[in-house]
Protein backbone atom coordinates (compact mmCIF):
# COMPACT_ATOMS: atom_id res chain seq x y z
CA UNK A 1 0.00 0.00 0.00
CA UNK A 2 1.26 3.54 -0.69
CA UNK A 3 2.46 5.55 2.32
CA UNK A 4 0.05 8.15 3.63
CA UNK A 5 1.33 11.69 3.15
CA UNK A 6 2.40 13.37 6.37
CA UNK A 7 0.04 16.09 7.53
CA UNK A 8 1.35 19.63 8.04
CA UNK A 9 1.16 20.87 11.64
CA UNK A 10 0.76 24.46 12.82
CA UNK A 11 0.68 26.39 16.09
CA UNK A 12 -2.59 28.27 16.58
CA UNK A 13 -2.61 29.01 20.31
CA UNK A 14 -0.04 30.06 22.92
CA UNK A 15 -0.34 30.21 26.71
CA UNK A 16 2.14 31.30 29.36
CA UNK A 17 2.40 31.45 33.13
CA UNK A 18 5.68 33.25 33.71
CA UNK A 19 7.66 35.71 35.77
CA UNK A 20 7.15 38.17 32.90
CA UNK A 21 3.38 37.96 33.10
CA UNK A 22 0.37 35.76 32.53
CA UNK A 23 -0.69 35.06 28.95
CA UNK A 24 1.14 35.27 25.66
CA UNK A 25 0.56 38.99 25.09
CA UNK A 26 2.12 39.97 28.42
CA UNK A 27 5.08 37.64 27.93
CA UNK A 28 5.88 38.68 24.36
CA UNK A 29 5.51 42.38 25.17
CA UNK A 30 7.95 41.98 28.07
CA UNK A 31 10.44 40.05 25.93
CA UNK A 32 10.30 42.63 23.15
CA UNK A 33 10.94 45.37 25.74
CA UNK A 34 13.82 43.43 27.32
CA UNK A 35 12.20 43.48 30.77
CA UNK A 36 13.37 41.19 33.55
CA UNK A 37 11.19 38.82 35.58
CA UNK A 38 13.97 38.10 38.06
CA UNK A 39 13.68 39.18 41.70
CA UNK A 40 14.12 38.04 45.31
CA UNK A 41 13.16 34.44 46.11
CA UNK A 42 9.70 34.11 47.65
CA UNK A 43 8.68 30.50 46.96
CA UNK A 44 11.03 29.02 49.58
CA UNK A 45 13.23 30.04 52.48
CA UNK A 46 16.41 31.42 50.93
CA UNK A 47 18.24 31.89 54.23
CA UNK A 48 21.76 30.52 54.04
CA UNK A 49 22.11 30.94 50.28
CA UNK A 50 24.64 33.34 48.78
CA UNK A 51 22.37 33.71 45.73
CA UNK A 52 18.80 34.73 46.49
CA UNK A 53 17.36 35.73 43.11
CA UNK A 54 14.91 33.69 41.04
CA UNK A 55 12.47 34.08 38.16
CA UNK A 56 9.25 33.41 40.05
CA UNK A 57 5.60 33.75 39.00
CA UNK A 58 4.32 36.48 41.31
CA UNK A 59 0.63 37.00 40.56
CA UNK A 60 -0.70 33.54 39.78
CA UNK A 61 -3.97 32.55 41.46
CA UNK A 62 -4.97 29.12 40.19
CA UNK A 63 -8.67 29.69 40.91
CA UNK A 64 -8.64 32.55 38.39
CA UNK A 65 -7.56 30.26 35.55
CA UNK A 66 -8.74 26.72 36.21
CA UNK A 67 -12.38 26.54 35.25
CA UNK A 68 -13.13 22.82 35.37
CA UNK A 69 -10.88 21.34 38.04
CA UNK A 70 -10.19 22.03 41.70
CA UNK A 71 -6.71 23.58 42.04
CA UNK A 72 -6.32 21.83 45.41
CA UNK A 73 -6.05 18.52 43.54
CA UNK A 74 -2.87 19.53 41.76
CA UNK A 75 0.64 20.67 42.63
CA UNK A 76 1.97 24.02 41.45
CA UNK A 77 3.59 22.55 38.32
CA UNK A 78 0.32 20.91 37.25
CA UNK A 79 -1.56 24.13 37.93
CA UNK A 80 0.90 26.04 35.73
CA UNK A 81 0.51 23.55 32.87
CA UNK A 82 -3.27 23.43 33.06
CA UNK A 83 -3.60 27.22 33.24
CA UNK A 84 -1.21 27.74 30.32
CA UNK A 85 -3.13 25.17 28.28
CA UNK A 86 -6.44 26.87 29.05
CA UNK A 87 -4.88 30.16 27.91
CA UNK A 88 -3.59 28.58 24.69
CA UNK A 89 -7.04 27.28 23.81
CA UNK A 90 -8.57 30.71 24.42
CA UNK A 91 -5.78 32.41 22.46
CA UNK A 92 -6.48 30.10 19.52
CA UNK A 93 -10.20 30.85 19.57
CA UNK A 94 -10.74 27.09 19.66
CA UNK A 95 -13.89 25.45 20.99
CA UNK A 96 -12.96 23.46 24.13
CA UNK A 97 -15.94 21.19 23.48
CA UNK A 98 -14.53 20.25 20.07
CA UNK A 99 -11.14 19.47 21.61
CA UNK A 100 -12.87 17.35 24.23
CA UNK A 101 -14.95 15.50 21.66
CA UNK A 102 -12.01 14.74 19.36
CA UNK A 103 -8.68 13.03 19.84
CA UNK A 104 -6.63 15.71 21.61
CA UNK A 105 -3.34 14.78 23.26
CA UNK A 106 -1.61 16.38 26.25
CA UNK A 107 2.20 16.26 26.09
CA UNK A 108 4.24 18.18 28.67
CA UNK A 109 7.83 18.22 29.87
CA UNK A 110 9.31 18.76 33.30
CA UNK A 111 12.62 18.61 35.15
CA UNK A 112 11.48 18.26 38.74
CA UNK A 113 7.83 17.20 38.46
CA UNK A 114 5.82 18.29 41.49
CA UNK A 115 8.91 19.40 43.39
CA UNK A 116 7.11 21.52 45.96
CA UNK A 117 4.80 18.61 46.79
CA UNK A 118 7.77 16.30 47.21
CA UNK A 119 9.44 18.77 49.57
CA UNK A 120 6.31 18.97 51.72
CA UNK A 121 6.02 15.18 51.76
CA UNK A 122 9.66 14.84 52.83
CA UNK A 123 9.19 17.41 55.60
CA UNK A 124 6.11 15.57 56.97
CA UNK A 125 7.89 12.23 56.80
CA UNK A 126 11.00 13.47 58.62
CA UNK A 127 9.04 15.38 61.26
CA UNK A 128 6.30 12.90 62.06
CA UNK A 129 7.00 9.57 60.39
CA UNK A 130 5.27 7.68 57.54
CA UNK A 131 1.91 7.54 59.30
CA UNK A 132 1.62 11.33 59.30
CA UNK A 133 1.98 11.75 55.53
CA UNK A 134 -1.31 13.05 54.13
CA UNK A 135 -2.78 10.81 51.41
CA UNK A 136 -4.10 13.80 49.47
CA UNK A 137 -0.57 15.23 49.32
CA UNK A 138 0.94 11.90 48.26
CA UNK A 139 -1.68 11.75 45.50
CA UNK A 140 -0.27 14.96 43.98
CA UNK A 141 3.35 13.79 43.88
CA UNK A 142 3.42 11.84 40.61
CA UNK A 143 5.15 13.90 37.91
CA UNK A 144 2.89 12.28 35.32
CA UNK A 145 0.02 14.30 36.73
CA UNK A 146 1.37 17.42 34.98
CA UNK A 147 0.06 16.25 31.60
CA UNK A 148 -2.97 14.74 33.33
CA UNK A 149 -3.83 18.11 34.88
CA UNK A 150 -4.12 19.58 31.37
CA UNK A 151 -6.28 16.67 30.24
CA UNK A 152 -8.54 17.01 33.29
CA UNK A 153 -8.90 20.78 32.98
CA UNK A 154 -9.90 20.58 29.31
CA UNK A 155 -11.63 17.18 29.43
CA UNK A 156 -9.31 15.66 26.84
CA UNK A 157 -9.61 12.04 25.82
CA UNK A 158 -6.32 11.62 23.95
CA UNK A 159 -3.12 10.34 25.46
CA UNK A 160 -1.52 12.29 28.30
CA UNK A 161 2.24 11.95 28.53
CA UNK A 162 4.78 13.73 30.72
CA UNK A 163 8.41 13.84 29.56
CA UNK A 164 11.16 13.86 32.19
CA UNK A 165 14.11 14.76 29.99
CA UNK A 166 15.03 17.68 32.22
CA UNK A 167 15.63 21.08 30.67
CA UNK A 168 15.05 19.86 27.09
CA UNK A 169 11.76 18.20 28.05
CA UNK A 170 9.35 20.74 26.54
CA UNK A 171 11.00 20.36 23.13
CA UNK A 172 10.71 16.58 23.47
CA UNK A 173 7.00 17.04 24.23
CA UNK A 174 6.52 19.35 21.25
CA UNK A 175 8.34 16.95 18.93
CA UNK A 176 6.26 14.00 20.13
CA UNK A 177 3.01 15.93 19.74
CA UNK A 178 4.13 16.98 16.25
CA UNK A 179 4.65 13.32 15.33
CA UNK A 180 1.21 12.37 16.64
CA UNK A 181 -0.41 14.97 14.42
CA UNK A 182 1.60 14.56 11.24
CA UNK A 183 1.13 10.78 11.39
CA UNK A 184 -2.63 11.05 11.91
CA UNK A 185 -2.65 9.56 15.41
CA UNK A 186 -4.39 12.54 16.98
CA UNK A 187 -6.52 15.48 15.85
CA UNK A 188 -4.95 18.20 18.02
CA UNK A 189 -2.44 18.47 20.84
CA UNK A 190 -1.57 20.71 23.74
CA UNK A 191 2.13 20.58 24.52
CA UNK A 192 4.79 22.45 26.44
CA UNK A 193 6.35 22.25 29.89
CA UNK A 194 6.04 23.24 33.53
CA UNK A 195 8.16 23.42 36.66
CA UNK A 196 7.77 25.15 40.02
CA UNK A 197 10.58 26.78 41.97
CA UNK A 198 11.89 24.75 44.88
CA UNK A 199 14.66 24.89 47.43
CA UNK A 200 16.29 21.59 46.45
CA UNK A 201 16.87 22.61 42.83
CA UNK A 202 18.24 25.98 43.91
CA UNK A 203 20.55 24.24 46.37
CA UNK A 204 21.69 21.76 43.73
CA UNK A 205 22.74 24.42 41.27
CA UNK A 206 24.33 26.33 44.15
CA UNK A 207 26.50 23.33 45.04
CA UNK A 208 27.44 22.88 41.38
CA UNK A 209 28.71 26.46 41.36
CA UNK A 210 26.31 27.25 38.52
CA UNK A 211 24.33 30.16 40.00
CA UNK A 212 24.99 33.70 38.77
CA UNK A 213 26.17 36.35 41.17
CA UNK A 214 23.31 38.59 40.08
CA UNK A 215 21.49 38.09 36.76
CA UNK A 216 22.20 35.58 33.98
CA UNK A 217 24.19 37.04 31.08
CA UNK A 218 24.06 34.58 28.18
CA UNK A 219 26.92 34.99 25.68
CA UNK A 220 28.51 37.81 27.70
CA UNK A 221 32.24 37.69 28.32
CA UNK A 222 31.58 38.01 32.08
CA UNK A 223 28.74 35.46 32.31
CA UNK A 224 28.90 33.37 35.48
CA UNK A 225 25.82 31.18 35.74
CA UNK A 226 22.07 30.70 35.77
CA UNK A 227 19.18 32.00 37.84
CA UNK A 228 16.63 29.34 38.77
CA UNK A 229 13.08 30.05 37.67
CA UNK A 230 9.60 28.59 37.26
CA UNK A 231 6.63 28.72 34.92
CA UNK A 232 4.32 26.87 32.59
CA UNK A 233 3.92 27.17 28.82
CA UNK A 234 1.56 25.59 26.31
CA UNK A 235 1.18 25.46 22.53
CA UNK A 236 -1.97 24.31 20.78
CA UNK A 237 -1.11 22.29 17.68
CA UNK A 238 -3.54 21.55 14.85
CA UNK A 239 -3.18 20.30 11.31
CA UNK A 240 -2.86 23.05 8.74
CA UNK A 241 -6.00 21.75 7.07
CA UNK A 242 -8.05 22.02 10.26
CA UNK A 243 -6.68 25.46 11.12
CA UNK A 244 -7.50 26.83 7.67
CA UNK A 245 -10.97 25.27 7.76
CA UNK A 246 -11.91 27.14 10.92
CA UNK A 247 -10.16 30.37 9.89
CA UNK A 248 -7.66 30.24 12.72
CA UNK A 249 -4.77 32.64 13.14
CA UNK A 250 -1.57 30.68 12.57
CA UNK A 251 1.55 31.70 14.45
CA UNK A 252 3.92 29.31 12.70
CA UNK A 253 4.26 25.89 11.15
CA UNK A 254 6.29 23.21 12.91
CA UNK A 255 8.80 22.17 10.28
CA UNK A 256 10.66 19.43 12.13
CA UNK A 257 12.68 18.45 15.17
CA UNK A 258 15.74 16.48 16.22
CA UNK A 259 16.91 14.72 19.39
CA UNK A 260 20.24 13.27 20.50
CA UNK A 261 21.85 12.12 23.73
CA UNK A 262 25.50 12.84 24.51
CA UNK A 263 25.66 9.69 26.69
CA UNK A 264 29.06 10.76 27.97
CA UNK A 265 28.71 13.11 30.96
CA UNK A 266 25.88 14.04 33.30
CA UNK A 267 26.40 17.80 33.16
CA UNK A 268 28.97 18.74 30.50
CA UNK A 269 27.41 19.48 27.08
CA UNK A 270 29.00 17.91 24.00
CA UNK A 271 29.67 19.96 20.87
CA UNK A 272 29.48 17.09 18.37
CA UNK A 273 26.22 15.72 19.77
CA UNK A 274 24.54 19.13 19.76
CA UNK A 275 25.75 19.80 16.21
CA UNK A 276 24.29 16.46 15.13
CA UNK A 277 21.00 17.36 16.82
CA UNK A 278 20.88 20.56 14.75
CA UNK A 279 21.55 18.59 11.56
CA UNK A 280 18.86 16.03 12.40
CA UNK A 281 16.29 18.75 13.04
CA UNK A 282 17.11 20.52 9.79
CA UNK A 283 17.03 17.24 7.86
CA UNK A 284 13.63 16.41 9.37
CA UNK A 285 12.39 19.87 8.35
CA UNK A 286 13.85 19.59 4.85
CA UNK A 287 15.79 22.84 5.15
CA UNK A 288 19.38 23.99 4.75
CA UNK A 289 21.37 25.89 7.42
CA UNK A 290 21.34 29.10 5.39
CA UNK A 291 17.54 29.17 5.52
CA UNK A 292 17.46 29.67 9.31
CA UNK A 293 16.93 33.33 10.24
CA UNK A 294 17.14 33.14 14.04
CA UNK A 295 18.36 30.79 16.78
CA UNK A 296 16.52 30.84 20.09
CA UNK A 297 19.39 29.49 22.14
CA UNK A 298 19.42 27.29 25.22
CA UNK A 299 21.81 30.00 26.42
CA UNK A 300 21.94 29.38 30.17
CA UNK A 301 24.68 31.91 30.85
CA UNK A 302 27.20 29.38 32.20
CA UNK A 303 30.72 29.39 30.78
CA UNK A 304 30.52 25.82 29.45
CA UNK A 305 27.01 25.85 27.99
CA UNK A 306 27.32 29.01 25.93
CA UNK A 307 30.78 28.14 24.60
CA UNK A 308 29.69 24.63 23.62
CA UNK A 309 26.47 25.88 22.04
CA UNK A 310 28.29 28.47 19.93
CA UNK A 311 30.85 25.87 18.86
CA UNK A 312 28.07 23.49 17.78
CA UNK A 313 26.33 26.28 15.88
CA UNK A 314 29.57 27.15 14.09
CA UNK A 315 30.08 23.48 13.20
CA UNK A 316 26.77 23.54 11.29
CA UNK A 317 26.47 27.13 10.08
CA UNK A 318 30.10 28.04 9.53
CA UNK A 319 31.63 31.46 10.15
CA UNK A 320 28.43 33.50 9.85
CA UNK A 321 25.65 31.85 11.84
CA UNK A 322 22.23 33.51 12.07
CA UNK A 323 21.40 35.92 14.91
CA UNK A 324 21.20 34.19 18.29
CA UNK A 325 19.75 35.15 21.66
CA UNK A 326 18.55 33.64 24.93
CA UNK A 327 15.32 34.57 26.68
CA UNK A 328 16.81 33.20 29.91
CA UNK A 329 18.38 36.63 30.20
CA UNK A 330 14.87 37.79 31.18
CA UNK A 331 13.02 34.72 32.46
CA UNK A 332 15.83 32.88 34.19
CA UNK A 333 16.08 29.12 33.71
CA UNK A 334 12.57 27.64 33.89
CA UNK A 335 13.88 24.06 33.81
CA UNK A 336 11.47 21.72 32.00
CA UNK A 337 9.49 24.67 30.64
CA UNK A 338 12.56 26.42 29.20
CA UNK A 339 12.48 25.15 25.61
CA UNK A 340 8.70 25.52 25.64
CA UNK A 341 9.09 29.23 26.33
CA UNK A 342 11.70 29.25 23.57
CA UNK A 343 9.16 27.66 21.23
CA UNK A 344 6.52 30.23 22.17
CA UNK A 345 8.89 33.15 21.58
CA UNK A 346 10.11 31.58 18.33
CA UNK A 347 6.51 31.40 17.09
CA UNK A 348 5.98 35.03 18.09
CA UNK A 349 9.19 36.05 16.31
CA UNK A 350 8.02 34.35 13.11
CA UNK A 351 4.53 35.81 13.36
CA UNK A 352 5.43 39.37 14.41
CA UNK A 353 8.82 39.80 12.73
CA UNK A 354 11.38 40.49 15.45
CA UNK A 355 14.54 39.07 17.02
CA UNK A 356 14.25 38.62 20.82
CA UNK A 357 17.02 40.33 22.80
CA UNK A 358 19.78 39.16 25.09
CA UNK A 359 18.53 41.69 27.62
CA UNK A 360 21.52 41.51 29.97
CA UNK A 361 24.25 41.34 27.32
CA UNK A 362 27.02 43.90 27.62
CA UNK A 363 29.96 42.54 25.62
CA UNK A 364 29.89 39.38 23.50
CA UNK A 365 32.57 36.96 24.64
CA UNK A 366 35.48 37.52 22.21
CA UNK A 367 36.50 33.86 22.63
CA UNK A 368 33.51 32.93 20.45
CA UNK A 369 35.40 34.44 17.53
CA UNK A 370 34.13 36.86 14.87
CA UNK A 371 30.76 36.56 13.17
CA UNK A 372 28.59 35.69 16.20
CA UNK A 373 25.55 37.97 16.03
CA UNK A 374 24.24 37.83 19.60
CA UNK A 375 21.20 40.13 19.55
CA UNK A 376 21.74 43.10 21.84
CA UNK A 377 19.79 44.25 24.86
CA UNK A 378 16.70 45.33 22.89
CA UNK A 379 14.62 43.46 20.32
CA UNK A 380 15.47 43.94 16.66
CA UNK A 381 12.92 44.16 13.87
CA UNK A 382 13.51 41.46 11.25
CA UNK A 383 11.72 39.03 9.00
CA UNK A 384 11.98 35.61 10.61
CA UNK A 385 10.94 32.96 8.10
CA UNK A 386 12.48 30.08 10.08
CA UNK A 387 13.38 30.01 13.78
CA UNK A 388 15.46 27.27 15.37
CA UNK A 389 14.74 26.58 19.05
CA UNK A 390 17.33 24.85 21.26
CA UNK A 391 16.84 22.76 24.38
CA UNK A 392 19.72 20.98 26.16
CA UNK A 393 19.70 19.17 29.49
CA UNK A 394 21.56 17.27 32.16
CA UNK A 395 22.00 13.67 31.15
CA UNK A 396 23.07 14.81 27.70
CA UNK A 397 19.52 15.17 26.39
CA UNK A 398 19.31 17.53 23.41
CA UNK A 399 16.16 18.50 21.51
CA UNK A 400 15.72 21.11 18.79
CA UNK A 401 12.50 22.28 17.16
CA UNK A 402 12.10 24.34 13.99
CA UNK A 403 9.28 26.80 13.29
CA UNK A 404 8.52 28.63 10.05
CA UNK A 405 6.09 30.84 8.20
CA UNK A 406 3.32 28.93 6.48
CA UNK A 407 4.00 28.70 2.75
CA UNK A 408 2.11 26.90 0.00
Amino acid sequence: MPERAARRVVVTGLGAVSSLGLGVEALVAAVRAGRSGIGPVEQFDANGFDHTLAGEVRDFVADDHLLRTDPARWGRSGQFAAAAARMAVADAGADPRALSAGRTASCFGTTNGESQVMERLAAELVAHGPGAVRPELADQADAGRIATAVAAELDLGGEALTFGTACAAANYAIGYAFDLLRNGRTDAALCGGADASNRATHAGFHRLGALAQDVPRPFDEERDGIVTAEGGVALLLETLEAALARGARIYAEILGYGVTCDASHMTNPDTASIAECIRLAQRDAGIKPEEVDYICAHGTGTRANDSTEVAAVRAVFGDTPPPISSIKSMLGHTMGAASGFGALVSCAAVHEGFLPPNATLRTVDPQFGPGVDAVGSVARKAEVRIAQNHGFAFGGNNAITLFGKVTN
